[in-house]
């Protein structure tokens, strides 16, 4: 749980300043796609991004296995859960982290 813990305190900072930064530039103008591929050429904020979604990824596979492992018991279940979730956030890390590079090498 302290994992848990410390991912959700440091993803509410790292989002507070991705919403502080949204916000300078006006909401709207930064969803254009300009402003995007923009963003995540700027390696300092791409790595803010990557460290979001390690957090976040992290953290939210971590309490769904949680949930999970209240519903029902067994050390079958609770492996082949554990496993699951692992698998699943590497998976949802690394396809967001292809995004980034895609845009950084150009192919985006």
């Amino acid at each position: 749980m302290k994992i848990h813990y410390g991912t959700a305190l440091a993803s509410v900072g790292l989002v507070a300043v991705h919403i502080l930064m949204r916000m300078a530039d006006g909401y709207a103008e930064s969803l254009e796609f300009a402003n995007v591929v923009a963003n995540y050429q700027f390696l300092p904020y791409a790595g803010l991004l990557e460290i979001m979604l390690i957090l976040l990824s992290v953290h939210g596979f971590n309490g769904l296995r949680v949930i999970l492992l209240e519903l029902r018991q067994g050390p079958s279940y609770e492996k082949a859960v554990s496993y699951g979730c692992v698998a699943a956030m590497i998976g949802l890390i690394a396809y967001g982290t292809r995004t980034i590079v895609m845009v950084n090498v150009g192919m985006i």
